[in-house]
């Protein structure tokens, strides 16, 4: 389905919920199509995604670090 411009503006949210339910949305100038309106896809994060599946031993990321390694953190060398 195309509108113009004015036509959008004044029914934004019926066109947004078009869009979500996977019609096309067009909206022109004049007569010109000039953008579409596409949903945004949901993106899922997991946390642990790849726990188990990584070889060798996990760094203990609270052990102290050594003296020399330290020192070049803190502008040493």
């Amino acid at each position: 389905m195309q509108f113009t411009v004015h036509a959008a503006k004044t029914h934004l949210s019926k066109l947004i919920d078009a869009a979500l339910a996977g019609e096309e949305v067009v909206i022109a100038k004049g007569s010109k199509p000039a953008v579409k309106l596409v949903p945004i896809p949901e993106q899922h994060f997991q946390i642990g995604l790849l726990k188990g599946s990584l070889a060798g031993p996990e760094p203990d990321l609270l052990a102290p670090m050594p003296d020399d390694e330290l020192e070049l953190w803190e502008g040493g060398r």
